[in-house]
């Protein structure tokens, strides 16, 4: 046999003693609590935004400051440590870790600026979100974004696509429909060489 046609023998042999997740009745039963958990968090959300803009003081004086903000700097530590980790040891988990970072990254930003505005010190938080936080973090999105995409292309790799990869918003979350996300010119392909494999 060719490697082409071992790989595919051991591709159809997976299907045969692995089910694809999404025929699993207990995948579909959580997907759709998923769902309604994020649904209903939108809906919550909204409405205690509402009660916050109504109800919350202008000016609040804390009582614990300082262990909010050592607290959060703790956290980008860890979040930074762990990038680095992963980045280091090569591990999957490096795409979720640059997501927290980046978006740890964000937050602070938007908490210092806001934290500050109509204080002598805006101006030192603006700069550190122009030139530091926020460029940190479009760079950790960015690799996250690119991660994800390599991986992808990989796995279409591996099934034997050859076309580029999609926009992530089109590629499903399961390999199963990968083809779907492709576009039409390279799906008659795809079904061509599905049936000649088929005989």
């Amino acid at each position: 046999m060719s490697p082409e046609d071992r790989k595919h023998l051991a591709r159809l042999l997976a299907t045969i003693d692995e089910p694809h997740v999404l025929r699993d009745n207990r995948a579909r039963w959580r997907r759709r609590l998923s769902l309604l958990l994020f649904m209903g968090s939108c809906v919550v959300l909204a409405a205690w935004i509402a009660v916050l803009m109504l109800t919350l003081p202008r000016h609040y004086t804390a009582d614990h400051w300082r262990g909010a903000w050592v607290g959060f700097d703790f956290a980008l530590l860890g979040a930074f440590a762990g990038t680095a980790w992963a980045a280091w040891r090569e591990r999957q988990v490096l795409i979720i870790l640059l997501t927290v970072t980046g978006t740890l990254l964000c937050c602070d930003a938007w908490f210092d600026v806001i934290l500050d505005l109509g204080t002598r010190n805006i101006w030192m938080s603006v700069a550190s979100a122009v030139f530091a936080e926020l460029p940190l973090a479009f760079i950790m999105f960015t690799a996250a974004r690119r991660l994800v995409r390599i991986s992808v292309g990989v796995v279409m790799q591996l099934e034997g696509i050859t076309a580029d990869v999609p926009a992530l918003w089109r590629i499903p979350l399961f390999a199963e429909g990968l083809a779907g996300a492709l576009p039409a010119r390279y799906r008659d392909g795809e079904k061509e060489r599905a049936k000649q494999a088929a005989f």
